[in-house]
């Protein structure tokens, strides 16, 4: 037993060590992903929650990136993710919202979760406090009437060039806010220069709690270790 959990221990920092040593040039969270262009859609006329963002009818400019959390081969089940950027919604600032597959219920949540395919759920991970005090889970899912991701970032790629890819922005008890549209394929080159950060988040509707608390230092760690410093807008 003790031998196998020295090579169970052994195993993890080894391979700790061949992602630190790459993320040099890479990225340690999600090295693999696609990045796009695209349009956030808030529809509005609900009740207000005291978010700017999510309160007022509007078209937002984004950037949307694809991933998987451990870079596992194609088709395989990873972390997977949803970056969001939507350009300068409210004072000219950007926001970063950052969603992995992840429990569904009051605990698990909180914890990534392994799927195979990209049509799933994706969650925040941490809650987010709005302006009106109110806290709040923010969920994508995959449009029903959108056409499938598949299982490889491959496969999004062409769900995105068939003008077929949307996701449903969405909150913990699955009030719809609005819908995602994917626009065009970013360069490769556009992707690896990307820097999402949590903290980039406006004052009433920003991440909070201690997975935040753990989690913003790690994307600020990674990015300088990349001698990367995101543009702002």
């Amino acid at each position: 037993m003790k031998v196998a959990r020295a090579l169970v221990i052994a195993g993890v920092v080894g391979a700790a060590g061949v992602r630190i040593a790459r993320s040099r040039h890479q990225r340690s969270l999600h090295p693999d992903g696609r990045s796009f262009t695209g349009c956030l859609e808030i529809f509005g006329g609900g009740a207000p929650i005291g978010a700017n963002l999510l309160d007022r009818p509007a078209r937002h400019p984004v950037t949307v990136r694809v991933s998987k959390g451990g870079g596992t081969p194609p088709g395989w089940p990873d972390v997977l993710g949803v970056a969001l950027r939507v350009h300068g919604p409210v004072a000219g600032r950007r926001t970063d919202l950052l969603f992995s597959t992840a429990g569904q219920h009051r605990l698990t949540r909180h914890l990534p979760a392994p799927r195979r395919s990209f049509d799933t759920r994706y969650g925040t991970i941490t809650g987010y406090r709005t302006g009106s005090g109110q806290k709040l889970y923010l969920a994508v899912t995959c449009d029903p009437e959108s056409a499938s991701l598949g299982r490889t970032l491959e496969s999004v790629v062409t769900a995105a060039a068939d003008d077929g890819a949307r996701l449903l922005l969405k909150d913990g008890t699955g009030r719809v806010f609005g819908r995602v549209i994917f626009g065009d394929l970013l360069t490769g080159a556009t992707d690896a220069a990307l820097g999402f950060n949590p903290a980039n988040a406006p004052a009433d509707l920003h991440p909070t709690g201690l997975i935040h608390a753990t989690r913003a230092p790690a994307y600020r760690l990674s990015q300088r270790w990349r001698h990367q410093h995101p543009p702002a807008g």
